[in-house]
C-alpha cells in the first residue's frame, strides 16, 4: 500500500477566526461584549433578506435550487453579465477553493502576495501545490514583484483587492497593466471580499473580465451585506472557466435560505447606504482619536485597518479581550506590532478607543 503522505498538512496551522463573542463571555464570565475581529457588518443583516429568510422558512423539507438560477438571474441583471458568465457559491471561500481543485495539480505553482488572506495558503498547501508568497511594498501588493516570480510551473495567482489585512487597494491602471503582462495560461484569482467599501481609485474586477480569458472575480455578501452567517458568495469568470468550475463543485452548494437572503439583499439600497454611511463616518471617528493618540495605522479602503500598537499586539489583543472587546492580533500574518479593527456602531467604536487607551496605559 502507498504511504501515506501528509507533509504539506503537517505544516498546516488551522485558520484563527475571530473569537465568538459567545466563548469569550463564557471563558471570562463576563456580560456585554463587543466584537470588531471580523470585518462583519455591526448593523445586522439586510431586512429585505430577513424577510426573505421568513418567507422560505417553510420550504426547508425541499433540496436548494442545485443551479441558484434566480440568484444569478438577479446578479445577470445587476452586473450586466450573462448568467453562464456567474459562479455561486457556500461563501467566497469555497469558490477559492474550487478555483484551486479546478486548475491545480501537485507541484504546480500558485503567487500570493504577503501578509494576504490566510486561506489560500492553507488550500493550495491542502492540495499539494507549491505556494509562492511576494513581500508586500509598503503595506500595497507589489505587482512587479509577482510578475517577476512567475515561472512555467505557475499555474494561479491570487490578488486580494482591495487586500486583506492591510485595506490597501489596487488602481485601474495598476491591475490593468498587470493583466495584460500575465501569460494567457495562468488563472489570475481576484479577490473582491471588500469592494464595495472602497473608494473609486481602486480597481473593479468586472472592468477587465474581457482582457483575460483566465480571470476570476471573486465576491460575497458576507460584509456589506451583512449574511456572513449564511455562507454565500459568487463570482465572474468566462463561460469556459465557469463550466469548469461547476463540474467540480458540490451539487447545491449554496442553501436554500442563503439563495432566497441574496436575491432580496441585492435590492436593499437603504440598507446598503446606511452600512456604507457608517462605515465612512465611523473611520473618520476612529482616525480622528487614533490621531489624537500619537498610533499610526494604514489608510483603509475597507471597514477594517490596521493599527501599529506599543509593546506588540499580542498583548493589547489580551488586555482589550479581557475588558470584553474582541479585535485582531496580527501575530498570526507576521505583522507583531499590528492589530486589526473593523468599524463598529458609534458606541462600540468609543468604546474601543477607551479601551485601547486603558490597554496602553496598563503596559
Amino acid at each position: 500500500m502507498k504511504r501515506l503522505t501528509t507533509e504539506k498538512i503537517d505544516r498546516l496551522i488551522p485558520y484563527p477566526p475571530g473569537k465568538p463573542i459567545e466563548e469569550l463571555e463564557r471563558e471570562l464570565g463576563i456580560t456585554g461584549s463587543i466584537k470588531l475581529a471580523s470585518n462583519e457588518n455591526p448593523i445586522g443583516p439586510s431586512p429585505m433578506a430577513l424577510k426573505a429568510i421568513m418567507d422560505n422558512l417553510n420550504r426547508l423539507n425541499r433540496y436548494p435550487d442545485g443551479s441558484s438560477y434566480y440568484l444569478k438571474e438577479k446578479l445577470s441583471k445587476v452586473f450586466n453579465l450573462p448568467m453562464e458568465r456567474i459562479l455561486v457559491g457556500n461563501g467566497s471561500n469555497e469558490l477559492i477553493e474550487l478555483a484551486i481543485r479546478t486548475f491545480l495539480t501537485p507541484g504546480e505553482e500558485v503567487i500570493q502576495a504577503l501578509p494576504t488572506f490566510l486561506v489560500y495558503e492553507k488550500v493550495v498547501n491542502g492540495a499539494g501545490g507549491e505556494l509562492v508568497s511576494v513581500d508586500l511594498k509598503d503595506f500595497r501588493i507589489d505587482l512587479d514583484a509577482v510578475k517577476r516570480a512567475i515561472t512555467p510551473k505557475t499555474k494561479l495567482i491570487f490578488i486580494n483587492n482591495p487586500n486583506n489585512p492591510t485595506g490597501t487597494g489596487l488602481s485601474k491602471e495598476e491591475l490593468e497593466d498587470f493583466i495584460k503582462s500575465v501569460p494567457k495560461d495562468i488563472v489570475i484569482v481576484l479577490d473582491e471580499a471588500y469592494i464595495e467599501f472602497s473608494s473609486d481609485r481602486v480597481a473593479k474586477g468586472t472592468d477587465f473580465l474581457d482582457k483575460h480569458n483566465r480571470l476570476i472575480i471573486l465576491r460575497t455578501f458576507s460584509k456589506l451585506y451583512g449574511l456572513a452567517g449564511l455562507r454565500i458568495g459568487y463570482g465572474f469568470s468566462s463561460p469556459e472557466i465557469v463550466d469548469y468550475i461547476n463540474r467540480v463543485r458540490q451539487p447545491f452548494n449554496s442553501n436554500l435560505l442563503a439563495q432566497a437572503a441574496a436575491v432580496a439583499a441585492l435590492d436593499d439600497t437603504e440598507f446598503v447606504n446606511k452600512t456604507l454611511t457608517l462605515v465612512n463616518e465611523g473611520l473618520k471617528y476612529l482616525y480622528k482619536r487614533l490621531d489624537e493618540m500619537g498610533l499610526s495605522y494604514i489608510p483603509t479602503e475597507t471597514n477594517f485597518f490596521l493599527i501599529k500598537v506599543p509593546s506588540g499586539a499580542k498583548n493589547i489583543y489580551q488586555l482589550m479581550l479581557r475588558e470584553g472587546v474582541i479585535i485582531r492580533s496580527m501575530e498570526s500574518y507576521g505583522l507583531k506590532d499590528h492589530i486589526r479593527v473593523n468599524v463598529g456602531l458609534p458606541e462600540e467604536n468609543e468604546r474601543f478607543i477607551n479601551t485601547l487607551k486603558k490597554a496602553i496605559r496598563s503596559l
